[in-house]
């Protein structure tokens, strides 16, 4: 358990027991991605390069059973690429429908801030072939990171979180 929300569970009672034991188990579960749009002075966004899939992809991964999202982004980019970085605020919530080898997923994307031009970065070898800056446009990415990061742009300049499903805005700021 999370001790910076033991107060909140303790407040949450104990917990639910299934009047019919093994529905839990039956019901759908979704896999929960994080990722920071990290950026230059150039404002150039960072990409990491996996050898595992033949696009770019943000820095980030993975959301462990029972973690935040904002601490698996935190961890997945000290991770893949050496930086300890505060996550700032949420840009936007996507949802992707499962493709190939992939099941579906609610992607968190967040803000990893500008850092310094030079920055030391140590790409993860396991999973990592390098990183890359570039603009979206120059980007090689699958078209609903495309659209994902071109919202996140959007977040970040207005000021409102997004909520999109693979990539195609839901709310309106």
């Amino acid at each position: 358990m999370d001790t910076r929300f033991s107060e909140d569970f303790e407040l949450e009672g104990e917990p639910e027991r299934e009047f019919h034991p093994g529905i839990a188990k039956r019901m759908a579960h979704k896999t929960v991605a994080a990722g920071a749009v990290i950026r230059d002075p150039d404002n150039r966004i960072l990409f990491v390069v996996p050898n595992y899939k033949p696009y770019l992809d943000l820095p980030g991964g993975i959301v462990e059973t029972g973690e935040p999202p904002s601490e698996a982004c935190r961890r997945e980019v000290l991770e893949e690429v050496g930086l300890d970085l505060s996550i700032r605020r949420l840009l936007v919530v996507d949802w992707t429908p499962g493709r190939g080898p992939w099941s579906d997923q609610v992607q968190f994307v967040f803000d990893g801030g500008v850092i310094l031009a030079g920055t030391q970065l140590r790409p993860q070898a396991s999973e990592l072939t390098g990183v890359r800056w570039s603009s979206l446009a120059d980007a090689h990415l699958r078209a609903s990171l495309r659209r994902r990061l071109s919202l996140a742009l959007t977040a970040l300049e207005t000021g409102v979180v997004l909520h999109a499903e693979f990539g195609h805005l839901l709310n309106t700021p």
